[in-house]
């Protein structure tokens, strides 16, 4: 069982740059980050497969957010630029236990980090 630690959310004005961080305790797979708003459902956001080849974002945050990882320091970031208030919410990391193709199983998820945009 791997414990996910997401870091680097915090509070920016509308336009500024957030990069966040999600260490895993050991080998992940695939990976996603998803975002939470406030009276809101969880939605994704992005992710990325296990050799970091395929990537997938969604249509609310192509062009400004991007996904990476490290594989040797078993880390996963989404740098997110261009922020807007409606992006404010809780982040997600989520990572599969198992190598696979998509639709990704999910078996880990981080505890979340706040983003706050300020307009």
């Amino acid at each position: 069982q791997e414990q996910l630690v997401e870091s680097g959310g915090g509070l920016v004005q509308s336009g500024g740059s957030l990069r966040l961080s999600c260490a895993a305790s050991g080998r992940i797979y695939a990976a996603g980050w998803f975002r939470q708003a406030p009276g809101k459902e969880r939605e994704f956001v992005a992710d990325i497969s296990y050799r970091g080849i395929c990537t997938a974002y969604a249509e609310s945050v192509k062009g400004r957010f991007t996904i990476s990882r490290d594989n040797a320091k078993n880390t996963v970031y989404l740098q997110m630029n261009t922020l807007k208030p409606e992006d404010t919410a809780v982040y997600y990391c989520a990572a599969s236990a198992f190598i696979g193709a998509r639709p990704y199983k999910y078996d880990y998820w981080g505890q979340g980090t706040q983003v706050t945009v300020s307009s």
